[in-house]
């Protein structure tokens, strides 16, 4: 991935005072994160907590100093803002989640991960869920790669920003949103480090969780109701023929 030839250097002062509110705010917000999967998917509680997460991580990356939106060069070497070659990455990871997805679907641990987490999309308001997914996918990109990529060295910051997001997410205890934040975690950070901001990240995180939000629980949907009728089929294979006796009326199966 090509790396802009841009450097955003910042006095000790200022890199200690990132540290130190990037610190606080993981811990903040990886409690919220965790409290809010805890709360009945379409609750009021759940909407207040996840409300809350979003506005934790974006007040803490504001908070703790200067970020930049980033750029992107092209074959004019010419430098712009990332706008729709991040666009089409999130339609990509998409395409790549979904067919994921679709093995998924035959994998009962994954599943059922998958399924626990769709619930929180299928419950409740569509606008409000769509809504929250929106906010706190911006928030963390504000956050992670905003404040922390910038608050850690350069040379380890992929991979330490990525741990750090995969980390925050295991407070879901739901192993799938755990495996989607160490893939996409990568590549947002890999975007930052390519851009030297965060917008390319943040347009691909939203593309990406607009379409896995509108399109995945209709995936596991048609999954659940072909089971069903599945079943429903065998139970009717079960089932054993009735029974007539010899002047064509069905014989009684009472003793």
């Amino acid at each position: 991935m090509h790396v802009v030839p841009i450097e955003h250097c910042e006095p000790a002062a200022v890199v200690r005072e990132r540290r130190r509110i990037v610190a606080g705010v993981s811990l903040l917000g990886t409690g919220l994160l965790g409290m809010s999967f805890s709360a009945r998917p379409g609750s009021k509680e759940f909407y207040g907590l996840t409300a809350a997460v979003a506005a934790t991580w974006t007040a803490g990356g504001l908070l703790s100093g200067p970020l930049h939106l980033g750029w992107i060069q092209g074959r004019d070497q010419r430098l712009r803002r990332p706008i729709f070659t991040p666009v089409a990455t999130g339609v990509g990871a998409f395409g790549f989640f979904y067919g994921c997805a679709l093995v998924a679907r035959n994998i009962p641990p994954l599943d059922r991960a998958i399924s626990n987490v769709l619930t929180f999309a299928e419950e409740g308001s569509s606008p409000l869920n769509v809504a929250t997914t929106m906010v706190n996918g911006l928030g963390e990109e504000v956050f992670f790669r905003g404040a922390l990529y910038a608050a850690l060295d350069a040379d380890r910051a992929v991979m330490a920003s990525t741990a750090v997001y995969t980390l925050a997410t295991a407070s879901t205890r739901n192993p799938a949103l755990m495996l989607a934040a160490g893939v996409m975690g990568t590549l947002f950070s890999l975007q930052r480090r390519a851009s030297g901001g965060l917008q390319a990240p943040l347009l691909t995180h939203l593309t990406w969780s607009a379409l896995m939000v509108r399109f995945l629980p209709r995936l596991f949907q048609r999954a659940r109701s072909t089971d069903l009728s599945a079943r429903i089929n065998q139970q009717g294979d079960r089932t054993p023929p009735a029974k007539f006796d010899e002047t064509g009326k069905q014989a009684s199966t009472g003793r």
